[in-house]
């Protein structure tokens, strides 16, 4: 049995290829390269981690090949990032780029090129079979579960999948990277948009899209507290670069609002100030893992709910909608949902799914955030 690993150059997907390896299976490393590191801006770490896969493969004994995919993610994940900004919302690329590139692009080369019977990758996931469909489950390492950035999957790419270090904690991983000598053991985890490194998001951001400058101004006072650079470089429930911290009454100033119409960036003083907290959203896009809505359209049923990533879970009551839409209630009000990201549902171990957040209804401003 042929498997193709989609190798990063980090440690996570050097071990899940060495575990296919001694498992006696035929495997190929393949290294996508996402971001033309040519490119005036962003930085990209694509030479240095291919030399890390290349090392790597050759130490397993695996043959390994590279496949462009830069124009794909510009098309389909970086002009998208672009235009959610521009609106003033905060995307997910990473969410995206699982969904248009690693399970659609690369499982599509993985099985038609290489002839592969299953793509595998160094996910923290695991998926198993019940009642005749395949379910994403969290990793078994709860601190690296990665359940949430795989939710706009289902189960064309389910079935194609392997995930070999699903069921194993990272130190874990490291351990089995260490013992057996590869390269990558001790190598830092990537952080961060690829395509941004660590250059400022600001500055990235401002190479491609002009920020209009424009008042921000304090939401219960009316008071102006200063200019803001724009209202794309803002998210909500943003607390630093902000520039005004040490005035009114000493607390953190906090991004609560975005007048698009007016250019207006609306700011409050303290992390319990109710104008952060929302009750309720509405979201679009809704995959559903299985394939199929949890319930019929206009019922309700309860779950729990990430809406960003290592948020813990949070009870939430889910009304399906038609058009793959859902309204989502809280349990309890939740601090700085934005839109343009995920909330992303489960049932204990099961991901049903996710849905990009459109609009959020806040709790009234005279409130009691506890």
């Amino acid at each position: 049995m042929r498997i193709v690993v989609g190798m990063s150059g980090g440690v996570d997907s050097s071990v899940a290829a060495l575990l296919l390896k001694q498992q006696g299976y035929d495997v190929v490393g393949v290294f996508m390269k996402n971001w033309e590191e040519e490119d005036e801006n962003g930085v990209c770490t694509a030479t240095e981690d291919y030399e890390d896969v290349a090392r790597v493969c050759d130490k397993i004994g695996i043959p390994y090949y590279t496949v462009n995919f830069s124009k794909n993610y510009k098309d389909r994940v970086f002009s998208h990032f672009l235009e959610e900004y521009e609106k003033g919302r905060t995307p997910n690329p990473d969410v995206l780029c699982n969904i248009e590139i690693k399970f659609k692009d690369l499982l599509n080369y993985a099985k038609g090129v290489v002839g592969a019977d299953y793509l595998a990758t160094g996910h923290y996931v695991q998926k198993s079979l019940k009642d005749g469909k395949y379910e994403l489950n969290r990793g078994y390492d709860a601190n690296k579960d990665q359940s949430y950035f795989l939710s706009g999957i289902g189960q064309k790419e389910l079935e194609g999948a392997i995930f070999p270090i699903g069921h194993l904690n990272k130190k874990e991983v490291r351990k089995i990277a260490e013992e057996n000598g590869l390269s990558t053991a001790k190598k830092k985890d990537s952080t961060g948009i690829c395509f941004i490194g660590e250059r400022n998001f600001t500055n990235f951001l401002s190479e491609y899209l002009t920020g209009t400058e424009g008042d921000m101004i304090d939401l219960d006072t009316g008071e102006k507290k200063g200019r803001h650079k724009g209202l794309m470089f803002y998210t909500l429930g943003q607390r630093r670069g902000l520039g005004i911290g040490g005035s009114g009454s000493g607390e953190p100033w906090f991004v609560a609002d975005k007048d698009m119409e007016n250019n207006i960036l609306y700011v409050v003083q303290g992390d319990k100030h109710p104008a952060l907290y929302s009750k309720s959203l509405d979201a679009s896009k809704m995959n559903w893992v299985s394939g199929e809505p949890r319930v019929s359209p206009g019922e309700c049923f309860a779950c729990t709910a990430k809406f960003r990533y290592r948020q813990s879970d949070q009870g939430v009551q889910v009304t399906v909608l038609e058009d793959g839409k859902i309204h989502v209630d809280f349990d309890q009000p939740q601090r700085a949902v934005t839109p343009g990201q995920e909330v992303v549902l489960y049932e204990g171990n099961n991901c049903l799914g996710g849905a990009v957040i459109d609009e959020i209804e806040k709790v009234p401003l005279h409130s009691v955030i506890q």
